[in-house]
């Protein structure tokens, strides 16, 4: 989200331009300062001038989404170099979102430290620190120094290498210790490093680099903040604004709720509804009459690491030492040379456009009119943030400038507004079955400020205390929503439910029997008021998937719930029953069904008379097609009985012989058998021709049936 100062008018000569971080950078890609030469170089490049403050902090603006917009401006003159501090987990966002208007510099520059700028210092250094050395490991790489140790007497030498000595010791254990060699004017000495007590190098420029690493490494732990260095040169006296968006502590707020006097005889009030906002300045820069705007929505916002370096692999490729280069050819570019513009020029006038149009957008949006001031919970009356809409979101903006000093956080009052509000007690149907359960006391409220508001909290007050607290989400403006503080301890409520499936219609076509059931869910709720007054209550019964409400009709409804308003009498109770229904539908193939399913439909009573009928046929057939077929399946038994016996006659007739007397008698029975089993395919043949008939009659029947 890219604003600007909308007081200013955006200038479209080519002399005023506006910059983001992304095209300023462009020409600053690979180059990285030391901080000892860094901000000299910032000076030499802007015309040696000195280092500017960085322009005031004027509006702020705090999203809930956990970012927030800040703009600077202020008055400047010829050339201007200051600095911007940013916390490390900020410039991210800072290079991704940073925005520039001067309408005298065309030549902008932002420079800053890389993240790796400390480590690579320190590995250019003569004595390398980068990596948390070792003093065994800084000595290794320093072979060849001259060096003074004392050990315990001073002894100067050059540094030949360490030496790793290991051993044993029952006592302590195994030990790992490093021995200095060095070359000293009695030969090659070797020292124990715990023996020596200090090390000095005789060079010069290994001291120096030893104390600048050590300088580095200190700076760098104690504060953990970058500076993006903005270098703006120009001539003349001029306006100067920059932008930015990084991320910050989301804004909250909280309501208090005052419901009045509600004893009887007690003045009528129209409740109040009173929100603060809680901000939090968590930066290291102290804010000083700024304009702040809290903004509710959720926009898209994401993180790209564009702080640290990144390195592209490439691939290598053999030298090419000789030989020609192949000729090529280029399309010509669409535009002509004398009609294009230069890149430069078009990418500002895009950003002039882009920026013209959400300064439009910005300063054309009309305030919404503030609900009238009423009593506050606190005897005065609070001066609200003025609400508009930004866009899809929408934004407060705090009347009266506001200051709040670095690490600080503060309440700054949001809205105050009469509002529609009606108390009752809210009883919940996803409570527990069988249980006694008080319901909530609670107030249907309508948000009448005029304004979107923010998720928060609810303190209410009623009869000039404390009665609860309660949530709320985002409130549109004109939208109704329940809130809850406790339970009326006065008042119990109990759960019941029943089910129940009731046949409603049957149908049969083309043998298929469609039965359609009515499944109905009864919920019974049960109250009991023991207290001297009557009281309101509101029952929000959740939906059951699928089903249509019967009855009772419900005062509401939401997307998962029904609600239903009632009054419950002093000493008495209550019992009002929620009756869901849903229709069943069930396909049942008649052709395959055995006769006694058959028959278990055609006796229920639920299904029409003129059904149970029509079934009654259809058992009717299907029993005579039954018996038709054990009918084919009993003359095939016979048949097959008789073959098998011919089968076995055979085979004794081998073994007797067809001469013999017993061979006689065994011809004789096959012929009378022969006989037999071809009467008996006859009566098979016949059987099978009567079931394929009966079971013909009984499909034909049901294909015909239709109710």
């Amino acid at each position: 989200m890219i604003m600007q100062n909308k007081k200013k008018p955006i200038d479209r000569s080519c002399s005023g331009r506006r910059y983001g971080i992304a095209a300023t950078l462009m020409a600053l890609a690979g180059i990285i300062f030391s901080s000892g030469l860094y901000a000299q170089a910032i000076r030499d490049s802007a015309g040696s001038q000195s280092q500017d403050a960085p322009p005031a902090l004027k509006r702020i603006v705090i999203f809930s989404s956990g970012l927030s917009y800040f703009e600077h401006s202020g008055n400047f003159s010829g050339n201007v170099v200051f600095n911007l501090p940013f916390q490390t987990s900020s410039v991210n966002d800072a290079l991704k979102s940073l925005v520039i208007n001067d309408p005298a510099s065309s030549n902008p520059q932002i420079r800053y430290q890389s993240e790796q700028t400390l480590i690579q210092t320190l590995r250019s250094l003569s004595i390398d620190l980068s990596g948390s050395p070792e003093i065994a490991d800084i000595l290794a790489a320093l072979r060849g120094e001259e060096v003074e140790i004392a050990a315990p007497s001073a002894v100067s030498g050059r540094i030949i290498g360490i030496e790793r000595r290991y051993s044993f010791s029952p006592v302590s254990g195994q030990s790992n210790e490093a021995w200095l060699s060095l070359s000293t004017g009695k030969g090659i000495q070797l020292f124990n490093l715990k023996e020596i007590s200090s090390i000095a190098f005789k060079n010069d420029t290994i001291n120096n680099d030893l104390k600048r690493a050590l300088d580095l490494i200190a700076a760098s732990r104690q504060q953990d903040s970058r500076d993006l260095t903005v270098s703006l040169p120009g001539a003349g006296s001029r306006q100067i604004s920059l932008s930015y968006v990084i991320p910050s502590p989301v804004w909250k707020v909280s309501y208090r709720l005052d419901l009045g006097n509600t004893a009887q005889g007690a003045p009528a009030a129209k409740p109040l509804l009173q929100g603060w906002a809680i901000i939090d300045n968590d930066s290291d820069t102290d804010w000083n009459n700024v304009t702040l705007s809290l903004v509710a929505g959720r926009p898209v916002s994401f993180i790209q690491n564009l702080y640290p370096p990144y390195y592209v692999t490439r691939p290598v490729l053999p030298l090419a030492i000789a030989g020609t280069a192949a000729a090529e050819t280029y399309e010509s570019p669409i535009l002509s040379s004398a009609g294009s513009m230069d890149a430069a020029k078009i990418s500002a006038r895009s950003m002039f456009g882009a920026q013209a149009m959400a300064d439009t957008a910005i300063s054309e949006n009309a305030s919404m009119p503030m609900a009238a001031p009423a009593p506050s919970v606190s005897g005065g009356t609070l001066q609200g943030a003025q609400g508009q809409a930004a866009g899809d979101q929408f934004e407060f903006t705090i009347k009266s400038p506001v200051s709040l000093e670095r690490r600080m956080s503060a309440m700054l009052p949001l809205v105050e507004s009469a509002v529609d509000a009606r108390k009752t007690l809210i009883f919940s149907g996803l409570n527990p079955i069988g249980q006694d359960i008080h319901p909530k006391l609670g107030a249907e409220l309508t948000n009448t400020s005029g304004m979107k508001l923010p998720a928060g909290p609810i303190t209410v007050y009623e009869d000039g205390t404390y009665a609860g607290d309660a949530l709320i989400e985002f409130w549109n403006e004109g939208e109704k929503r329940l809130i809850s503080w406790g339970e009326d301890l006065s008042v119990t409520g109990n759960i019941s439910m029943t089910t129940t499936r009731v046949i409603r219609s049957v149908a049969i076509s083309g043998g298929v029997m469609t039965i359609s059931r009515s499944q109905d869910f009864y919920k019974t709720y049960t109250f009991s008021n023991m207290s001297a007054q009557p009281k309101s209550l509101l029952i929000e019964h959740p939906k059951t998937q699928g089903t249509e409400l019967k009855a009772p009709e419900a005062d509401d409804e939401t997307a998962s719930a029904y609600r239903f308003t009632m009054i419950v009498q002093p000493q008495t109770g209550l019992i009002v029953t929620v009756n869901e229904s849903r229709i069943l539908s069930e396909q049942v193939g008649l052709t395959s069904l055995r006769p006694e399913i058959l028959l278990s439909y055609a006796t229920n009573q639920e299904i029409p008379a003129r059904v149970r009928t029509a079934l009654s046929k259809a058992i009717d057939l299907k029993r005579a097609a039954d018996a038709a077929q054990a009918a084919v399946t009993l003359a095939s038994d016979k048949r097959d009985n008789l073959i098998s016996e011919q089968d076995r006659i055979r085979k004794n007739l081998e073994a007797a012989g067809g001469q013999t007397q017993q061979g006689q008698e065994y011809l004789k029975r096959l012929a009378d058998m022969d006989a037999n089993i071809d009467q008996q395919g006859v009566e098979l043949q016949n059987a099978q021709t009567a079931a394929q008939a009966a079971q013909d009659a009984y499909q034909k029947y049901l294909d015909e049936l239709k109710l």
